[in-house]
């Protein structure tokens, strides 16, 4: 099981499918890595030989923002913005939806499961 950028790639899948497992890639940086490092995307990751893997590491974490810093950069960025108290940091600070969703019906991932309120059931006639 190669490592990259601290992270376990999965034997048993492509590599274009088993290098996104690390944090701050995706399937289309995957392919330009692969391409860059002049891997075949289809190549299973227990196929890879002592080369290419050094080859992907040192792009990977060489030239890319990846795992550790990218999450310490987003955090930054979070914690900016809610030091200088914008709309989105008050947002993020109250754990609702910051880029313009509803929020009377819906955005249940953001505000959390419902809570139900004792005494508040339908009249009956």
């Amino acid at each position: 099981m190669p490592r990259i950028a601290g992270v376990d790639i999965p034997n048993d899948k492509q590599m274009a499918f088993s290098l996104p497992y690390v944090y701050g890639i995706g399937r289309p940086l995957a392919l330009k890595v692969l391409e860059q490092t002049k891997i075949s995307p289809t190549t299973l990751a227990r196929d890879l030989t002592e080369d290419e893997v050094s080859r992907l590491r040192a792009v990977v974490e060489g030239e890319l923002v990846v795992e550790g810093d990218l999450r310490r950069n987003v955090r930054g960025n979070i914690q900016r913005l809610i030091e200088i108290n914008c709309y989105r940091g008050q947002r993020h600070r109250r754990g609702l939806p910051v880029r313009g969703q509803r929020t009377k019906t819906n955005a249940r991932t953001r505000r959390g499961a419902r809570r139900t309120v004792a005494g508040k059931k339908k009249a009956t006639k």
